[in-house]
């Protein structure tokens, strides 16, 4: 077995770093530079602001499904080859994504964007970690965990600002110069450090299973609301196909030779439960993140820019810590890291259930400032605890899965918030309503004052049908953000039935794939 390559020295290591920490930047700036353009990209392909999250969903789904087979791919072709070419084509797809007519063909595009997207993110970790000494690895994972904590402040602002000010396909051309350099870099640094390949069975079934009961859940889930749940064939058909796909997914790589997904990894009680709280906590935070900007554009009258800017603080306390919980990872018991960030985000979204339609920007900002912080805490420690005790040869495989089981869970929590969002603002509207009526004292005076102020009845009617709305989707939202907050807190007993084990291998892969 060739020896492995030495650490990286001076401008080479400098130059490697950054091109692969431009390509993390790229993707995960992908999957939240949309957030705040959705109503924009709805308006503009004539579906509404809910189908306008299947862009989303989309790539997340199809990115997770394409992170198992990383593993098999990096053996098959080698991580540099596979690397480079996973970016090249993120590229390619990127560019097709906006030249979208429809939001049929932006969806497909944005499919083939998420499953070239999946090697990306395991193998910048990957060669990264091959670039440093042994003893800088949780430092080299917290300079790259900067990175994809740079992107969510970058993506709003940069998606808010070229939706308002050029257009919103723009969001997907401005990859193509990123990754071109990235890709660029990349191979003339690393393809003398290619990794060894062989030749190993693909896992056809299993792909394909993979892809029948993760697609026919992605589906239920996006066209329920649309379709009243299951009241119709269609959403019943889907659940059928993804309980029946999921029973024989399970048993067929449980009992393959060379499976695509080593189900076996969750024999282990750290792996199961990191990756498990790891899944619920990310589906939480994601849903939420996508939640936030769609109240501030529809009902409380924000600019895409300026809902940019609402969020743009996440940033600053995740890239001061970051450095301070990679240094420490391995001398701090990683549940207790764990868990101040569970508390953070408990705290914000509480803080965020308060808000109402006189909340200004200052207040909007508080919390997502100090989401930040509970940001530093969340992804090292826990895929520090995910990982602990493997041996080195079962990481990538292990790292794979626990993506996948994340990445899901966050297009599923994306699409259940904003489900859960406009079935509450049903019931408030309903009940903000209820006392309404001709004969209603407030009902009449708002309806005087607006006439007087020179509406038409039917002018004043819909102010007034606006306002309720307003209200409605207001006080669901903070339903999402107080449950959500209930829910992050609970993770906190979960996190603390898994074990701590001294050293291992996790302390070099503290950052796991994020």
């Amino acid at each position: 077995m060739p020896a492995r390559p030495g650490p990286l020295q001076g401008g080479s290591l400098v130059l490697g770093t950054l091109a692969l920490s431009l390509a993390t930047f790229m993707n995960v700036l992908d999957s939240s530079i949309a957030n705040v353009s959705l109503p924009a990209i709805a308006g503009d392909l004539g579906v509404s602001p809910t189908q306008g999250t299947w862009v989303i969903t989309s790539f997340g789904v199809a990115n997770a499904i394409s992170v198992p087979l990383t593993g098999w791919l990096t053996q098959r072709f080698g991580a540099v080859r596979l690397f480079t070419a996973s970016v090249l084509l993120f590229v390619l797809t990127s560019w097709l994504c906006g030249f979208a007519p429809t939001l049929e063909l932006l969806i497909l595009f944005r499919v083939l964007q998420g499953l070239v997207a999946g090697p990306m993110i395991p193998l910048s970790q990957t060669l990264l970690l091959s670039s440093y000494p042994p003893q800088k690895a949780g430092m080299a994972m917290a300079m790259w965990a900067m990175t994809t904590l740079v992107a969510p402040v970058m993506g709003p602002l940069l998606g808010g600002w070229i939706t308002d000010n050029i257009s919103w396909p723009w969001i997907f051309y401005i990859n193509v110069p990123v990754g071109l350099l990235a890709a660029g870099i990349t191979w003339s640094i690393y393809a003398k450090r290619e990794t060894p390949t062989r030749k190993l069975p693909v896992d056809a079934v299993g792909i394909a299973l993979l892809v029948l009961w993760v697609g026919a859940l992605q589906m239920l889930l996006d066209k329920g609301k649309e379709l009243d749940w299951f009241s119709s064939h269609e959403i019943v058909a889907y659940a059928v196909v993804a309980v029946v796909g999921f029973a024989f997914f399970l048993a067929w790589e449980l009992t393959e030779e060379h499976p695509i997904v080593d189900l076996r990894l969750f024999g282990r009680l750290n792996f199961t439960l990191g990756s498990l709280t790891l899944a619920v906590a990310y589906g939480l935070f994601f849903g939420n993140v996508v939640l936030l900007p769609l109240w501030l554009q529809q009902f409380m009258g924000y600019t895409a820019t300026a809902a940019g800017m609402a969020l743009a603080p996440v940033g600053l306390l995740a890239i001061l810590l970051s450095p301070l919980v990679g240094r420490n990872v391995h001398r701090i018991d990683p549940r207790g890291l764990a868990t101040v960030a569970f508390l953070g985000f408990g705290l914000v979204l509480w803080m965020r259930s308060h808000f109402t339609v006189q909340t200004d920007l200052q207040h909007i900002m508080v919390p997502t400032l100090l989401q930040g912080a509970a940001m530093a805490f969340f992804f090292i420690p826990l895929n520090s605890i995910v990982l602990s005790g493997l041996t080195p040869d079962r990481i990538p495989a292990a790292s794979g899965l626990s993506n996948f089981v994340r990445i899901t869970a966050g297009a599923m929590g994306t699409s259940l918030s904003t489900t859960l969002w406009e079935n509450r603002a049903t019931l408030h509207h309903a009940h903000l309503v209820e006392r309404l009526g001709a004969g209603d004292p407030a009902w009449q005076d708002a309806l005087g004052r607006l006439t007087a102020a020179g509406l038409s009845p039917e002018q004043a009617m819909a102010q007034i049908t606006r306002m309720i709305d307003q209200q409605a989707y207001t006080r669901a939202a903070d339903d999402i953000f107080l449950a959500s907050a209930v829910l992050f807190v609970s993770l906190i007993s979960m996190l603390w039935l898994t074990r701590r084990r001294q050293g291992g291998a996790a302390a070099v892969d503290a950052g796991g794939a994020h």
